[in-house]
């Protein structure tokens, strides 16, 4: 019976790998609720874990003739949505670095007329976008990363789990990083000023 479904599995692979839709549809409903809840507990974010797999089988679609080179289809989709996860929370990781760095007083480096005006434009940007959250979304975002406080902390003043917390952090985070992605001539500037100073 497992040799039967490895074979039939090989062969969507290959019928998916000339562009065949149904083929691989077939292979998305056979791993995505497995994926989906591998993902899951990853991240403890559903809206995250969602994202992560439709962007895994999106990619696969996208380079679809490679697909007749798997061996294990279940492993390859395994180890390249943890890449994935791990990717998404070194890019958030990378931000929040950024704009830490945008929200404390640095001392003022190379061009500095041109520094303070481009962080004056960014902080007034992230200021309208943090504005816009969700009330307690809003909240969390602050406590953490005004206050510093811890995940725990946060859950007992605000009396919600844990995970929640996380799972606000990680939405806010999400969606200051797409408004963030409509100035990005602002962002670049900042970037290549920081870089600068360092």
């Amino acid at each position: 019976m497992l040799i039967q479904a490895l074979h039939n599995e090989k062969e969507l692979l290959v019928l998916a790998s000339q562009a065949d839709q149904g083929a691989f549809t077939t292979l998305f409903h056979m791993y995505k609720n497995k994926l989906y809840a591998y993902v899951l507990r990853l991240t403890e974010s559903e809206m995250l874990a969602e994202d992560i797999v439709q962007d895994v089988f999106m990619k696969l679609w996208n380079d679809h003739d490679s697909l007749i080179n798997i061996d294990n289809f279940g492993s390859y989709l395994f180890r390249m949505s943890k890449n994935h996860v791990i990717n998404h929370f070194k890019r958030m990781a990378h931000e929040t670095l950024i704009m830490a760095e945008l929200f404390h007083k640095n001392p003022v480096g190379h061009n500095e007329t041109q520094e303070i005006l481009a962080l004056k434009d960014i902080e007034k940007i992230l200021g309208e976008i943090l504005e816009k959250l969700p009330p307690q979304q809003k909240a969390v975002y602050y406590l953490s990363r005004e206050e510093g406080r811890s995940h725990d902390e946060i859950a007992n003043l605000l009396k919600i789990s844990p995970n929640t917390v996380k799972n606000h952090i990680v939405q806010a985070m999400s969606t200051i990083r797409i408004q963030l992605r409509k100035h990005a001539d602002t962002m670049l500037l900042v970037a290549a000023i920081i870089s600068f100073k360092k």
